[in-house]
């Protein structure tokens, strides 16, 4: 549960942490540069971000209808400090309605700074929070870049991206009925494949492993291929068994698509992409 004080000051325990946040809205932006707040539900906090609370950062994804700036990370700012709300306290001047009363999380902010090179999204995808670190994010040079799941993860992904293999980290899909969050996703010109990075703990549980035959059947049924390797295999295996397993499965679906890429206008400034469309979704 996350704690709810109110205006609660930020220790240096979390001087790390930052969180991506979506930002759909122009006005919420706004609020953000020139009264220095954003605002995420009660509820929407405990399902996404209780594992890493509170963040003592706050960047910002923006979606389409920014235009040049949009699906990218262009803005941070510090987060001094967090506090409960209600909507008519926020939005005094808002008409009554079924949302009045609805509980926010109010992420007090410092002054908010434009990054010298915005951080983009490559390709299609659904993005929901993603609770990442100070490191992370200085040194992204995109999206799936930011995730901070997990060393196996990371790992994996290095080596993905010194192969020039196009995943998508943590992508959230919806298959026979029910929402899963993919480690890793490819998408080839003839089929789907995810791949797991699986902590030998987590997935030795009995009742976890009853829940992975569940979601492994209704993501085969969806039509996706599914590779798992265990903490050994990517520890100790990763250029004689991961990798080759993963690109002859590549191969067997004639490659990596392109067509999940983002479209991009040239720009005369490459720090600041025109990018055209992106399929997102608000979490809010």
């Amino acid at each position: 549960m996350l704690e709810r004080a109110q205006a609660v000051p930020l220790d240096d325990h979390c001087d790390d942490r930052l969180l991506v946040a979506i930002v759909n809205h122009p006005g919420d932006l706004a609020i953000a540069r020139e009264q220095h707040w954003y605002r995420i539900p009660v509820q929407s906090a405990e399902k996404w971000l209780a594992r890493r609370w509170p963040p003592r950062w706050l960047a910002f994804y923006q979606t389409k209808v920014f235009g040049p700036e949009s699906f990218a990370i262009n803005y941070y700012a510090r987060v001094i400090g967090v506090q409960t709300a209600s909507r008519k306290q926020l939005f005094p001047n808002e008409p009554p309605g079924p949302k009045s009363r609805q509980c926010y999380l109010q992420l007090i902010l410092g002054q908010l700074q434009k990054l010298p090179t915005p951080i983009p999204s490559k390709r299609w995808r659904r993005i929901v929070f993603i609770s990442t670190t100070w490191a992370k994010f200085v040194q992204a040079a995109e999206i799936n870049d930011l995730y901070d799941e997990s060393p196996l993860e990371d790992k994996l992904w290095t080596q993905l991206k010194r192969l020039n293999i196009s995943a998508e980290r943590q992508e959230f899909i919806t298959a026979n009925g029910s929402d899963y969050a993919l480690d890793f996703a490819l998408y080839c010109n003839d089929g789907k494949i995810g791949v797991e990075a699986d902590g030998d703990t987590w997935h030795s549980d009995t009742k976890q492993i009853s829940q992975d035959n569940l979601r492994d059947n209704d993501l085969e049924t969806s039509g996706w291929k599914l590779l798992r390797f265990n903490s050994f295999q990517l520890n100790e295996q990763m250029t004689q068994y991961c990798l080759p397993t993963i690109v002859q499965n590549i191969n067997k679906l004639r490659g990596i698509s392109e067509d999940r890429l983002v479209p991009r206008d040239i720009a005369p400034d490459p720090s600041a992409p025109s990018q055209m469309s992106l399929f997102d979704d608000q979490p809010l």
